[in-house]
C-alpha cells in the first residue's frame, strides 16, 4: 500500500506507507521526520502498487485536533520569522533573499533558507534574528536549483516544476543535450525557472541517443519502399526519417525501420558510436 501527502497545499508530494491507517483524501496525519512528526494531508489516498516499493516511512497515526492547531501555530511562527528575517537583512544592508523558513516547534529552532550572489557574512544577522524570535536561529544558503525547488513555481511547458513535484535527485544537465536533440541553443528557450539548463532535458536524451545510433545521418543516400533518395531530416519521436526522393524531389517521411542505408555507412556510424 502506498499514498501521497503534502505540508502545504500545491506543495511536493511525499510517499508514505499507510501501514494500517486508511486515510481519506483530505484527511490530516503524522508524518515522520528526522525532528518531529509533522502534520500533513492526505492527497492520494491508500492504495495497491504492483511495483515493490518498500522502504517508505510508515504514518505514525491521524493527526488530532490538537496536532493540526500545533501546525497552524507553526506556520504562524514561520510566517512571522519571515517577515522579521527579510526587515533585518534590509537594516543590516545584506544581499540576501529569503526563499523559505523552517521552524521545529519542540526545539524553538528555526531554520532561514536564503540566496545570495556570494557568501554573506551573517554573524550579526544572526544575533538579531536569534533575539527577535527568541531562539535557535540557523542560516543555510540554497543555490538556484534548490530555490526553485523549495519555492515552485510553472515552467514553460505549462506545469509545475518537476524539482518541486517529484523530482528526488538533481542529474547533471548539458548543452550537449540540447544539441543532440536539435533544439536551439538560446538561454531563454532552455533554460528552467532557476536560470539553469532545465531538468526535462534529460529525459529524452537516451531515445535520442539510440535513434542516432540506428538512423541514417543527414545527407545520406538511402533506399525506401518509395525509392532510393537522400535523407534531409528526422523525427525521433515519430522513429520516421525524411527523405526527399531522388525521382520528383518531393520530401516524404519514413518509418525508420523501411529505409535502408549503405552498408559502409552503417559500419561506419556503428564504429563512431562504440568508440569511447
Amino acid at each position: 500500500m502506498i499514498c501521497a501527502v503534502v505540508f502545504q497545499r500545491q506543495g511536493r508530494l511525499y510517499y508514505a506507507d499507510p501501514g494500517s491507517l486508511t486515510p481519506q483524501v483530505g484527511d490530516h496525519v503524522l508524518y515522520p521526520t528526522d525532528s518531529d512528526p509533522e502534520v500533513a494531508e492526505v492527497m492520494w489516498a491508500p492504495q495497491w502498487v504492483s511495483e515493490d516499493v518498500g522502504g517508505l516511512p510508515v504514518l505514525l497515526g491521524m493527526a488530532s485536533d490538537e496536532d493540526v492547531a500545533a501546525a497552524e501555530a507553526g506556520r504562524k511562527k514561520r510566517a512571522a520569522a519571515r517577515v522579521a528575517a527579510r526587515r533585518l537583512i534590509r537594516e543590516h544592508g545584506l544581499p540576501m533573499k529569503v526563499s523559505g523558513v523552517d521552524y521545529v516547534t519542540s526545539t524553538k529552532h528555526t531554520v532561514v533558507y536564503f540566496t545570495a550572489p556570494h557568501r554573506v557574512d551573517f554573524r550579526a544577522l544572526v544575533r538579531d534574528l536569534a533575539a527577535t524570535l527568541d531562539g535557535r536561529v540557523e542560516l543555510r544558503q540554497l543555490s538556484a536549483r534548490d530555490e526553485a525547488r523549495l519555492t515552485g513555481g510553472i515552467g514553460s511547458c505549462g506545469r509545475e516544476l518537476c524539482c518541486s513535484t517529484f523530482l528526488v535527485d538533481f542529474e547533471p544537465v548539458t548543452v550537449r543535450m540540447a544539441k543532440d536533440q536539435d533544439l536551439p541553443l538560446n538561454p531563454l528557450r532552455i533554460s528552467g525557472a532557476c536560470g539553469r539548463l532545465m531538468c526535462c532535458l534529460k529525459y529524452e536524451h537516451p531515445l535520442y541517443q539510440d535513434f542516432a545510433a540506428k538512423a541514417p545521418a543527414i545527407g545520406e543516400q538511402v533506399d525506401t519502399d518509395e525509392g532510393p533518395g537522400t535523407v534531409v531530416g528526422h523525427s525521433v519521436p515519430a522513429e520516421q526519417v525524411v527523405v526527399r526522393m531522388s525521382a520528383d524531389g518531393r520530401t516524404s517521411p519514413c518509418a525508420l525501420a523501411s529505409v535502408c542505408a549503405s552498408r559502409k555507412a552503417y559500419e561506419s556510424r556503428d564504429s563512431a558510436v562504440r568508440q569511447p
